[in-house]
């Protein structure tokens, strides 16, 4: 995706002084050994160089391998660190990636969706040996989800229900992006289109009111009763699901959770919808549907075309994070708000929060807010 990798590295640390400020703060990580599951683009690597300036081991997975960016990777295990994380690696690989993060014994956890602690929690279960970790980092809401089904071994800390993520990056970055992608990927613009938003929380609050104001008419479908309500009170109509694909221009997924959009929803839907997700998890659209009984093309990049039934479905990014698998996600200003609150965090794992009973626990404000 970058055309010159070290002047689009130098032009990310330039705008990233939060990220710089919070990384000069660390204290010596020698003899911290981190395990990050995240996702690999470029504003990732100032976080990383940092660490490792400080004296930080570090081991890098990826929480989606189709947001990895290759030369972020080669850059970094250039500068010391390991890493098992490729684009667009198969399945395989990325299970045995969480694997071969846990047997490099790892003493601290960075994570986005929680992997590698579900992979260590499985393996606490079938009595294999895991190592002894002090504290870890979660930075998601499908993460937390997934965390409050099992009992941690050790302190985890959880900073996406953080004001300053919730309400920068999850409210408003996503949305932003998402569009701006889309109108670099298809060379069109919503306007004169109907968009149907899944899910009302934070993230599908931002993808609504950004669709909005680049000229869509948009509606809201939502389970939630209360999230329902809410989308009714900022003067959305909220819609069947069943109902709406049926009209939908473009239908965007933001709830993390897997089957949103089923086979029969695909079945409904009119000729030509354009289909993007931007939740966490990429199994929210039921793809395997669309490459089992549909021909496909690739009209323009990340521009899936699936041809089922007589009609052609326009599949954004094959399913998977449409805004950071075709484009470049958070501005670099922003991001640099959340980067740092992460740097921040890490120097809680290591420091206060390693004395935590386990538990999963609100990074506490004393721990962020010199990040701002």
């Amino acid at each position: 995706m970058y055309q010159d990798f070290q002047a689009e590295l130098a032009w990310a640390r330039l705008h990233m002084p939060r990220t710089q400020k919070s990384i000069a703060a660390l204290p010596n990580l020698t003899g911290v050994r981190l395990a990050c599951n995240m996702h690999l683009d470029l504003k990732m690597a100032p976080l990383v160089e940092g660490l490792l300036s400080r004296g930080c081991e570090v081991f890098l997975t990826t929480c989606n391998p189709t947001t990895v960016q290759d030369d972020v990777v080669a850059h970094l295990v250039k500068k010391g660190a390991v890493a098992h994380a490729w684009r667009d690696m198969t399945n395989d690989d990325w299970s045995v990636s969480f694997d071969e993060a846990l047997a490099w014994q790892p003493t601290h956890l960075c994570e986005m969706g929680a992997d590698l602690t579900t992979r260590l929690h499985e393996n606490v279960q079938k009595g294999k040996a895991v190592p002894t970790i002090t504290a870890g980092l979660e930075a998601t809401g499908s993460g937390i989800n997934r965390l409050n089904g099992m009992t941690p071994h050790y302190p985890i800390f959880n900073w996406d229900d953080l004001p300053v993520k919730e309400g920068l990056h999850n409210r408003h970055m996503v949305g932003l992006s998402a569009w701006q992608t889309f109108f670099q990927t298809t060379h069109l613009t919503l306007h004169e289109k109907h968009v149907v938003v899944i899910g009302y929380g934070l993230v599908g609050q931002g993808v609504a009111a950004s669709a909005k104001a680049f000229g869509a008419q948009v509606s809201v479908a939502e389970l939630d009763p209360a999230r329902a309500l809410q989308a009714k009170y900022d003067g959305w109509p909220v819609v069947s699901l069943h109902n709406a694909v049926k009209t939908a221009d473009v239908i965007a997924t933001a709830t993390g959770a897997y089957g949103v959009v089923s086979a029969a929803h695909l079945d409904a839907m009119q000729d030509g919808t354009f289909i993007l997700n931007v939740g966490h998890v990429a199994q929210e659209i039921d793809v395997p549907y669309l490459k089992e009984n549909a021909s496909h093309s690739l009209p323009m990049p990340y521009v899936n075309a699936y041809s089922l039934n007589g009609k052609t479905l326009f599949l954004l990014a094959d399913g998977s994070m449409f805004n950071l698998t075709a484009g470049y996600g958070d501005s670099l200003n922003a991001f640099d708000v959340t980067l740092a609150v992460m740097a921040e965090g890490i120097g809680h794992i290591v420091k206060q929060g390693a004395h935590c009973e386990k538990g999963l626990y609100l990074l506490p404000e004393d721990a962020w807010k010199s990040a701002l």
